[in-house]
């Protein structure tokens, strides 16, 4: 059976081969990833991952195919407030003076999805991360370098130099970068046990 991941995040695209299926697609489409700012966190990336798992959804429906679609969604919450992808490189540097010497949460939706049947399941994993203190030296020349402007949050935890800004992590570590494994493997044994079968 195959699965369909709907995302265009490179990070996603290499943990989704960790999990051992055999036969994985990477799909994404654009859309509307606004929400109300006073939604629940959780709330929001379950909401965001089952709308991009929908709107593959609709693509394979026409096209007659089916499988296993994978929506997902990450967002990063510092003291109530959600921080997304940067909007520019101020925007990314208000970011990481806000989360310099602090700690947040990284949040992640998942909403697994039978193509045909429309059957669904949709469940988070919470994080916590907490930054040592940053220089804005290291500040500028982290945005600079742009790697921080596709990123929720504004930083990236793996083979990114944002690495070196995280003094502690509670929770899965997998879950910062994009895809809860642990759990999600767990939830998709359960939901669709056939797609690790050759």
């Amino acid at each position: 059976m195959t699965l369909y991941l709907a995302s265009s995040s490179p990070r996603r695209a290499h943990l989704i081969k960790l999990l051992g299926a055999p036969h994985v697609v990477i799909r994404s489409r654009d859309v509307d990833e606004s929400f109300d700012l006073s939604t629940p966190p959780d709330i929001i990336v379950r909401s965001l991952a089952i709308r991009k798992a929908q709107a593959i959804r609709s693509g394979l429906i026409a096209e007659g195919k089916s499988g296993i679609i994978l929506g997902a969604d990450t967002i990063v919450v510092l003291d109530g407030e959600v921080l997304g992808k940067p909007t520019n490189t101020e925007d990314a540097k208000r970011m990481l003076r806000m989360l310099s010497g602090n700690t947040h949460t990284v949040y992640t939706g998942i909403a697994l999805f039978h193509a045909t049947t429309g059957l669904h399941h949709s469940f988070y994993e919470a994080t916590e991360v907490t930054f040592r203190v940053l220089g804005d030296s290291e500040i500028d020349d982290y945005v600079a370098s742009g790697s921080p402007l596709d990123k929720a949050g504004s930083y990236g935890i793996q083979d990114d130099h944002g690495a070196v800004f995280i003094s502690k992590i509670v929770g899965d570590y997998y879950n910062v970068v994009g895809l809860p494994l642990c759990r999600l493997y767990i939830e998709l044994s359960k939901f669709a046990p056939n797609v690790f079968k050759q």
